[in-house]
């Protein structure tokens, strides 16, 4: 018999057990999901203040994907528009893309021969005022800070951007303008038998627009070709696999993903290639995602020689998930690998974008970027290409198969004050609305006028005296040390708005470091198939 004692401890071990067990379902049927929802409801439900449902949710699952990698993204259906009218269609505004991860402005990339691209924003800027207005650390709303940004054609906004290395944020008017969207922004004979295309981002009209190049610089009698993806960040995967499709043999592998919960896929060509030449592709610290693919493609093939730089390492997959309310997570669900199995994709940590975002910062100052022996790659990493069997490295992008330094000997304070203030821009359009005709007359195609226009001493005086009235102190060490850089800016600047956005490229790459080296390599033939281990 129990006692009344044991009788009372006894029912309190059951009870004790029935509440943990109880507890212990609960828990159970307590899932992460469950635990978002609770916490919401109790932030509605109780804060001393009405709240905003919609903002909390978004807050939310932003800094969720802070949480897993750099890529993965989550936007608003305004945003989400924001985000695919570059590679879709037309806008106004300053023409750049950018993000807020970070609650601070982060360009990604400037629209070519968009308004910030014409004064001197770069990518990797990261705008903190507009028009005074404190944008960055203030919790601004994306779409808040977009009003700010767009308008009306020819109105002007005053932005403050703070650049690595610059000690002090730097200041830029911009004129708000219609934002041109041409994938391939340039397409010309750089010698008899050599054709050039620059391809700005890899857009729905991408593979059109290059094939459209392609047939045009046949005519012209091309046989070799320079495809200049540099500053290239990218785009629609599809495009960069058209492209590298032309150049390949039926059944040849362009490049594949796999992710834990995405099975291999192959993106093979369908078609055996009709170009015999030799190509050479273009490429710098700022071509990522499907250049990289496209890179990578044609060097694992051992189909072009790689020039330039290391690419940026941008080799993860995003898939839209599309909701209802016109909002998007853009979320990482595979990796992509060329051909010869590398991994395009650099590393990086959960959790730490502000990082990931430096690594250009710290290539520039561990000297990468200005000798090639600066660059240190495990042997775990080599690979070898599929025909000759040379050695190429994976973990972080693609290594060039001929290096070429960043150059910056030209590049002085007076140089970036006048591009930030826009002094070229604007002498070259008061320049052009008085000589246009007789520019037209004189020269009358963009060739005529790269072999022959010459900026004199006497546009240089006036582009001096413009500066001067914009507060700009005249350095003349400065003003030496930059002079012929100031002279082929403002030349190819006149160039593109007297004829097309393309004239531009064939005034600059004149001059153009990488591109010349281009052109020695894919007329020395023996050079060319060195670099290729043939």
């Amino acid at each position: 018999m129990f006692s009344s004692f044991h009788l009372a401890t006894y029912i309190l071990l059951i009870l004790t057990c029935l509440h943990l067990s109880t507890a212990h379902a609960q828990r159970m049927q307590f899932t992460p999901a469950k635990k978002l929802q609770y916490a919401q409801g109790l932030v509605e439900k109780f804060y001393m203040e009405d709240v905003n449902s919609d903002t909390i949710v978004d807050e939310a699952i932003k800094a969720m994907l802070k949480t897993l990698d750099p890529h993965s993204l989550y936007s608003t259906a305004e945003e989400t528009r924001e985000l695919t009218e570059p590679l879709d269609g037309n806008f106004s505004g300053i023409g750049i893309s950018f993000n807020m991860s970070t609650d601070t402005i982060y360009v990604i990339s400037t629209i070519a021969s968009g308004p910030s691209e014409r004064v001197g924003i770069m990518a990797g800027d990261r705008i903190i005022e507009v028009d005074d207005t404190i944008v960055a650390g203030v919790k601004m709303k994306q779409r808040d800070v977009m009003k700010r940004l767009r308008g009306k054609k020819g109105t002007r906004v005053n932005v403050k951007v703070v650049r690595n290395g610059e000690p002090k944020p730097l200041q830029f008017n911009i004129t708000r303008d219609d934002i041109p969207i041409h994938s391939v922004e340039a397409s010309y004979m750089a010698d008899l038998h050599t054709g050039y295309i620059r391809i700005s981002r890899f857009a729905e009209n991408t593979l059109s627009e290059f094939k459209e190049a392609m047939q045009s610089l046949h005519r012209q009698g091309m046989q070799n070709l320079i495809i200049d993806l540099q500053n290239n960040t990218g785009g629609y995967l599809n495009a960069a696999y058209g492209i590298a499709s032309l150049f390949l043999n039926n059944g040849d592998m362009v490049v594949y993903t796999e992710g834990k919960h995405s099975p291999r896929h192959n993106y093979t060509a369908r078609h055996t290639s009709s170009f015999d030449g030799r190509i050479a592709v273009l490429v710098n610290q700022n071509s990522a995602s499907a250049s990289e693919i496209l890179a990578g493609a044609l060097q694992d093939h051992d189909r072009a020689v790689i020039i330039g730089r290391r690419t940026f390492g941008k080799g993860l997959v995003q898939r839209p998930f599309p909701m209802p309310d016109g909002s998007m997570i853009r979320l990482t669900t595979a990796r992509y690998f060329t051909p010869s199995g590398r991994s395009i994709q650099r590393p990086y940590t959960k959790g730490h974008q502000s990082d990931y975002y430096s690594d250009l910062k710290n290539r520039l100052s561990n000297g990468e970027l200005m000798h090639s022996d600066s660059i240190h790659v495990a042997d775990s990493l080599k690979y070898h290409t599929l025909t000759t069997g040379r050695i190429v490295y994976g973990g972080g992008g693609i290594m060039p198969d001929k290096f070429v330094p960043l150059d910056t000997t030209w590049f002085t304070p007076y140089y970036r004050d006048i591009m930030a203030k826009g002094i070229f821009i604007q002498y070259a359009l008061s320049y052009l609305d008085k000589n246009r005709a007789q520019l037209l007359k004189e020269y009358p195609s963009d060739r005529d006028f790269s072999q022959n226009f010459v900026v004199t001493d006497q546009m240089m005086s006036q582009l001096k005296e413009r500066a001067e009235k914009a507060e700009i102190k005249f350095d003349s060490e400065q003003y030496a040390k930059s002079d012929a850089t100031i002279r082929r800016t403002l030349k190819a600047l006149l160039a593109r708005d007297l004829y097309q956005t393309g004239s531009y490229y064939l005034v600059d790459n004149q001059h153009e470091p990488v591109y010349n080296e281009a052109l020695s390599i894919i007329n020395n033939k023996k050079e060319y198939n060195k670099l290729l281990g043939i």
